[in-house]
């Protein structure tokens, strides 16, 4: 009998990319996605509809498990730029977390990959390089997403430690091709193609490529040690620098480059934008301080102990334009 790897979140912008890679592989694959989703089965492809704050409704996705080899990837959460823990982040990314551990609990997951993200890991400091730890509280991280991933986080961690064979990867910035559920970073790209990002700001974070990610999920599943985490980088790149990369494949006006106090000051009237565009605002100010925090995070042990090698943005944003280019979604 195939390898069943469940994978929740199965319509997000990893869980979608994580299964178009299983696809490739001699595995027999489960995806969950919310009861409003559609998703097309194959031979080697079933979903299941399930909502995580809903632990009963997960039971038909875990059934069949026991006595199998299973591995279950949960990257279902969402991903937030504002301040606060509003109840339904709590509910997805805490509640939901903890309803997974306990069904894999229940019904024997031989692994679980557990995908968090390097805004849980404390910065310390402007300067150091950041590695992974074994630590992790909400009170020292910032931000609504940063703390429910870091209790999220820990939780897995004291699975482990009683015993559930768990490992956790922090991704990074995701950026790339095959989205269709709303990533922060790939509206940027859209909203500079479609001519409606009214600025660049002065600035930068870690990016990288979500099919690099999704690799690194599974190599993860493969290779990680049971209760170690594992972060998934590439390097730091500037805003402005991702942005020239969008312009040269696919051409567009350069952007003013607001200081980081101009753009705070400016982040209400970029709001106000943004509605009238009806878009989602990009630069708020949880955002525009993950512009200027420590993004030197150091992908070194995953690529020592799982074999981790992140592509050059470059080609990550040359993929990216074409691919969303071909889907028609760019409004010029």
């Amino acid at each position: 009998m195939k390898k069943l790897y469940l994978v929740t979140g199965a319509s997000g912008h990893l869980g979608s990319t994580l299964v178009r890679l299983l696809k490739k592989r001699d595995v027999e694959i489960r995806g969950l996605i919310l009861p409003g989703e559609a998703g097309k089965d194959t031979e080697e492809l079933h979903y299941v509809k399930g909502d995580v704050r809903d632990k009963e409704s997960l039971r038909h996705f875990f059934e069949g498990t026991q006595g199998r080899e299973t591995c279950l990837i949960h990257t279902a959460g969402i991903v937030d730029i504002g301040r606060e823990v509003s109840p339904v982040l709590r509910q997805v990314n805490v509640e939901g977390t903890k309803n997974i551990l306990e069904l894999s609990k229940e019904y024997g997951i031989g692994r679980l990959v557990y995908v968090s993200s390097v805004h849980a890991i404390p910065e310390k400091d402007k300067v150091s390089v950041i590695t992974e730890t074994d630590h992790f509280s909400p009170d020292e991280v910032v931000g609504g997403y940063a703390k429910t991933k870091a209790e999220a986080t820990g939780a897995v961690l004291r699975a482990a430690a009683e015993g559930l064979d768990a490992v956790v990867v922090h991704p990074s910035g995701i950026l790339g091709p095959y989205d269709r559920s709303g990533n922060y970073l790939v509206q940027m790209v859209i909203n500079y193609m479609s001519g409606v990002l009214p600025a660049c700001v002065r600035g930068g974070y870690d990016f990288v490529d979500v099919r690099d990610v999704a690799k690194g999920c599974v190599l993860a599943a493969e290779r990680g040690r049971k209760g170690e985490c594992y972060i998934l980088s590439n390097r730091r790149y500037e805003i402005k620098e991702v942005l020239e990369m969008v312009r040269t494949d696919a051409g567009g006006r350069r952007l003013p480059v607001l200081p980081m106090w101009m753009a705070r000051a400016a982040a209400p009237f970029m709001q106000w934008y943004a509605g009238r565009k009806r878009q989602r605002p990009l630069y708020t100010a949880y955002s525009l301080y993950t512009l200027s925090s420590n993004s030197r995070f150091s992908h070194d042990k995953a690529t020592r102990e799982l074999g981790y090698s992140p592509r050059d943005l470059l080609l990550t944003v040359r993929d990216t334009v074409r691919w969303y280019n071909w889907q028609g979604v760019v409004d010029k």
